[in-house]
């Protein structure tokens, strides 16, 4: 998959150590929207991590791709979740080096990826998760025109604990052109994205018990 200077292909076990260096490099950077466990701490053991997603991909539950720019390693972008059948959907999930952040490296990553999920795979459905403060990644499904579906509460453990998210979605029907030509022919729905106010506030205010009802 490419566009211009940019490429999405499946990660390789060699590229263990250019992802290991990247993402050391970048903490600062990726750990605010970082995927954490509640349970241990994150491995930094790539080849092994990597393995897990190959056999997860050879099972036909993921497809794990890396990000490219002029040939140079610049994130990772992972189709997880995929279920054929009634659902036929997926979810996807990424992340990018500082040093290349403004370069379309994402939204194109996420375009071409989507578009290969609907065309080649057969699915129906693309899901995007992304926490309310992550403004990057809210430009990311503004751009492409994913449409906002709803605010998930304390939805995905991130940076050490449970973190609200938007819940963003395009079905294959919503883009015939293609999630890519879509967005480079200018044809993207202005307010596709748009996130009501209601969730907004909701998003800011923190989660209160209720309280026994006996």
């Amino acid at each position: 998959m490419i566009d211009g200077p940019i490429t999405v292909r499946p990660v390789r076990i060699r590229d263990a150590k250019a992802l290991e260096h990247e993402l050391l490099s970048n903490r600062s950077w990726l750990r605010p929207w970082e995927a954490t466990s509640p349970y241990a701490p994150r491995s930094f053991d790539m080849r092994s991590s990597i393995r897990s997603l190959l056999q997860n991909a050879r099972s036909g539950g993921g497809l794990p791709l890396v990000m490219e720019y002029d040939g140079e390693l610049a994130g990772q972008l992972n189709v997880s979740g995929i279920t054929y059948g009634s659902l036929s959907s997926a979810t996807l999930g990424y992340w990018v080096s500082e040093r290349f952040a403004g370069r379309s490296v994402t939204p194109t990553s996420v375009a071409l990826a989507t578009d290969y999920c609907f065309t080649e795979l057969g699915l129906h459905r693309m899901e995007i998760c992304i926490r309310p403060e992550n403004r990057p990644s809210l430009r990311v499904v503004e751009k492409l025109g994913f449409r906002y579906e709803g605010f998930r509460r304390r939805y995905i453990h991130i940076n050490g604990d449970w973190r609200d998210h938007f819940c963003f979605a395009l079905v294959r029907e919503e883009v015939p052109e293609g999630v890519l030509n879509r967005w480079k022919s200018g044809n993207v729905p202005s307010d596709a994205a748009e996130v009501p106010a209601v969730d907004r506030v909701a998003a800011q205010s923190p989660l209160v018990p209720r309280p026994p009802l006996f």
